[in-house]
């Protein structure tokens, strides 16, 4: 499967997913290639030093990432498309309204989850706290999904 978590700038909430999903994988011996990106950014920045630093604390390394934006390819060649808000969604859901089965594939993390639409807050420009917090909720919803199963 490939999944690609998608948020703002590709900075803080989609690297930390990314992060965690692929440790996920690795502890329940499922192999999906994930990717993440963002809607609107500057190319090739680093994440956030308090994502470093939050996924640090659970041995997760994510101080090589260089943000990327989303491209048409990775959404035709993405089989999940998970967001952190419902308006990325449904950002997601108008721009690429051509790709076949794009309501079907883009959708918020937590609904996938847990079948509830729920924003994941952005922790940019926030203290350490809040990245710790928003890394904990998106944990529990990663090792809640679904995956194939």
């Amino acid at each position: 499967m490939n999944i690609l978590f998608v948020c703002t700038g590709n900075t803080c909430r989609s690297p930390m997913a990314e992060g965690i999903a692929k440790e996920h994988f690795k502890k329940i011996n499922k192999i999906h290639r994930v990717l993440s990106r963002g809607l609107q950014n500057i190319e090739n920045e680093p994440a956030s030093s308090n994502a470093v630093e939050a996924l640090e604390e659970l041995d997760i390394n994510i101080s090589r990432h260089k943000s990327n934006l989303v491209t048409r390819e990775l959404m035709e060649t993405s089989d999940l498309i998970l967001t952190m808000t419902i308006a990325q969604r449904d950002l997601l859901r108008i721009a690429y309204f051509d790709i076949e089965d794009i309501d079907d594939k883009v959708m918020t993390l937590s609904y996938y989850s847990i079948g509830e639409d729920e924003d994941i807050e952005d922790p940019y420009f926030q203290n350490l706290d809040v990245y710790k917090q928003v890394r904990d909720e998106i944990k529990n919803l990663i090792e809640k999904g679904k995956w194939g199963v």
